[in-house]
């Protein structure tokens, strides 16, 4: 399906998936307790914490992801490789609130936010005629993180100290990732493209908007709402999970091992709607997304077994790969590829502030006292009015052609 250059290329966005979950919402997450217990502080202290420092870091990001357009990309990775193992040694030395607002902010930055944005606009921009299937094969790299590292870490909470694992992911980050990219990436430059017949080039045919461009399109706004969703609500889900368990009565293990079914769903998902995509295109399934995470809060108010969790987020993982792989190439379909970092830089940076809005309103609601139920109504709401706007505009989403 893929020739040696499409699949390095790919391998190369699947590590860097898997390397971006170290500045995720629900790995993080996980060391939510031990940090609380060391610095003593709140949810909601945690929460206005993790906010404003996640807030920070999709402002740089607008600057720093649009770089990537102009630079060689083995050199932006090995750039954001190397910041992201500083992050991850700087992580491990939390000592106060000052130490830990940079640190989030550090992983926050160089993880969820670089890393992620050079493996997608790395994979969006070379692919064409296959970009759902790359996107998705990308993509894998992070839902097998999200597999295997909540098990893993909660079962070494138990037997080392947190700040030691960190220093393992910092050391493991140095050495492998600048070998794997100069294996990869090392010949690949901005204008490489996946090889395909002379008739699939429509692409040269769309008009290529540029970022400004795009701000002044209201369909911009419609598709961000939909696409914004998924991360506020999964991000205030992945930081309070702890608080949730509570709430619910859960073992402290149920949600570690519910995320093998959120994982295994995104999963196959995402090797769905890769095919899809390329068949009917991305407009056609963006109105699908967030129907699964949109269940996924009713099911949270009014259920309290066990059994809850793991059906909650396998909805959530449902509409992760799908939001995964329409996330990119949305934009691609609709703008066209040629400024796609400078527009991705954007939407990634939304997409990171949206997760600290999820995480602040979150750390307010339960500081305040309103119950996990109450929350999950709110983000009822909110997904059902955007999905409501993207009805009426789904026709609109179309690119203009030159």
């Amino acid at each position: 399906m893929f020739k040696s250059l499409s699949f390095k290329v790919i391998i190369f966005g699947f590590i860097f998936t898997f390397f971006s979950s170290f500045g995720q919402s629900f790995f993080l997450g996980l060391f939510n307790s031990s940090i609380r217990e060391t610095l003593s502080i709140s949810h909601g202290q945690f929460g206005s914490i993790y906010a404003s420092a996640t807030l920070l870091s999709s402002f740089l990001l607008i600057w720093v992801g649009k770089k990537i357009d102009d630079i060689n990309i083995f050199k932006f990775a090995f750039y954001v490789t190397l910041l992201l193992s500083f992050s991850c040694f700087f992580f491990s030395k939390i000592s106060s609130i000052t130490f830990l607002f940079i640190a989030i902010f550090l992983l926050r930055f160089s993880g969820q936010g670089l890393m992620s944005h050079t493996a997608t606009t790395t994979i969006t921009r070379y692919f064409t005629k296959s970009r759902g299937k790359a996107l998705s094969a990308g993509w894998f790299g992070l839902s097998t993180a999200e597999f295997i590292l909540p098990v893993l870490i909660v079962y070494l909470l138990t037997i080392i100290s947190w700040q030691n694992i960190w220093i393992f992911i910092s050391i493991l980050v140095l050495i492998f990732l600048p070998l794997a990219s100069f294996l990869l990436v090392k010949k690949l430059d901005l204008h490489t493209r996946e090889q395909v017949d002379s008739d699939d080039f429509e692409e040269k045919k769309i008009k290529q908007w540029k970022r400004l461009e795009v701000i002044k399109d209201y369909r911009f706004y419609v598709v961000c709402l939909n696409m914004l969703a998924m991360p506020w609500i999964a991000t205030g889900v992945f930081i309070y999970q702890s608080f949730i368990t509570e709430s619910k009565e859960w073992s402290s293990f149920v949600i570690a091992q519910s995320f093998m079914v959120y994982s295994i769903l995104s999963v196959l998902t995402l090797l769905g709607s890769g095919f899809l995509i390329d068949k009917f295109t991305s407009r056609k399934l963006l109105i699908f997304m967030n129907i699964p995470l949109l269940f996924s809060t009713l099911l949270l108010f009014y259920f309290d077994n066990p059994i809850t969790s793991f059906i909650f987020l396998g909805l959530i993982g449902i509409t992760n790969g799908l939001a995964n792989v329409l996330g990119s190439s949305t934009w691609a379909e609709i703008y066209g590829v040629k400024y796609i970092g400078s527009i991705k830089a954007l939407t990634t940076a939304l997409m990171v502030f949206s997760t600290a809005f999820g995480t602040a309103l979150f750390g307010f609601l339960i500081d305040r006292g309103f119950s996990i139920e109450i929350i999950a109504l709110i983000s009822f709401i909110y997904i059902f009015i955007s999905l409501i706007l993207l009805f009426f505009v789904r026709n609109k989403l179309k690119p203009q052609y030159i």
